[in-house]
């Protein structure tokens, strides 16, 4: 319970009730300094069972009606097909946080969730998470810190949501979800400080279990996965086709994780290696703690009339923090 002199908590919607939305709530949940407006989907409400006990459930439809009890929305969709709608259209509405994950395509994501934002005096912060998000500033780090030298990204063993999520959307296919797995060799080299030169192929194997709709052509739904661009396409990919029993069974936890390296030289005898690494035994759990991080974030540079799209590079790390700039320095310089 906050006293007299406390701020009013943030207000968060969470657009969407998947895995990640579910996520949102139980993190929200855990921060003093913030309060769940409501669960926002498309689904009928009454069929969505929160969380969080207490939680409401609205109609995404409803969510314009109640702008002006939200500080921050969470957009909990998928990056293939429903963030590059939500993102730029909520944008204009709502400060908005989202983990838009398709690495290609966030330039161009960018600009379109930034000219929404800037149109309604709004700040949305794009592509957070673990990777987007924490990776990012990981190899960021590194290359400031060791010019002369590679950085290396490795992902998994773990099952990947937005990986999933697309092949889920793939006609014919009923169920599914993917595996990322990192070579041990192409590992093995990096960690040496060789400086090996890895192509996408050499570094990670991808692998799905899918669960084939009635009447579907296995070919067909096989070709169409491997051969999607950016997600499988230039991956070493096995498809898998499994009853919806097996599926159930056998993949119906959530781990993930991987690590960045970089190696590089600081003068004529020494390789230095920065090693960030993350074990996941939730990945949407995880992921939805990232973002609400970030909507605290998001909301404070909000306060400072920062208007537009900004991503995990434009954020201070203590404005991620409930902490005064005080109290960090006392506790954690």
């Amino acid at each position: 319970m906050t006293d007299s002199t406390s701020p009013a908590p943030i207000r968060i919607a969470i657009v969407g009730h998947g895995n990640l939305g579910r996520g949102v709530e139980l993190a929200v949940s855990a921060c003093p300094d913030m309060t769940t407006v409501g669960v926002f989907t498309r689904r009928d409400p009454a069929s969505v069972q929160p969380a969080v006990a207490g939680t409401e459930v609205f109609a995404i439809a409803d969510l314009l009606d109640r702008a002006d009890s939200v500080d921050v929305a969470i957009l909990c969709g998928g990056s293939k097909s429903d963030l590059p709608q939500q993102g730029p259209e909520l944008a204009s509405h709502f400060n908005t946080v989202d983990s838009f994950d398709t690495h290609a395509e966030i330039p161009a994501y960018f600009a379109a969730v930034d000219e929404a934002a800037r149109t309604g005096r709004r700040t949305a912060l794009i592509s957070t998470g673990w990777d987007p998000g924490l990776f990012s500033i990981n190899r960021l780090f590194g290359e400031a810190i060791l010019p002369r030298g590679e950085t290396y990204t490795f992902w998994g063993s773990g099952l990947s949501q937005g990986h999933s999520d697309a092949v889920r959307r793939i006609p014919g296919v009923a169920a599914a979800v993917q595996y990322t797995h990192p070579s041990p060799k192409a590992i093995e080299q990096v960690r040496s400080g060789v400086l090996p030169e890895l192509s996408t192929r050499e570094k990670h194997t991808r692998e799905c279990f899918v669960v084939l709709a009635e009447g579907a052509d296995p070919a067909v739904v096989r070709e169409a996965i491997t051969g999607m661009p950016h997600y499988f396409e230039p991956f070493e990919t096995t498809v898998h086709f499994v009853s919806a029993e097996e599926l159930a069974r056998d993949h119906s936890t959530m781990p993930h994780g991987g690590f960045v390296v970089r190696s590089g030289a600081t003068g004529p005898d020494h390789t230095q290696l920065i090693e960030y690494r993350l074990e996941l035994a939730s990945n949407p759990e995880f992921t939805a703690s990232v973002l609400v991080a970030y909507a605290r974030a998001t909301h404070r540079l909000y306060q400072q009339q920062r208007y537009g799209a900004v991503t995990p590079f434009d954020v201070a790390p203590g404005l991620l923090s409930p902490k005064s700039p005080a109290e960090l320095r006392t506790a954690l310089l």
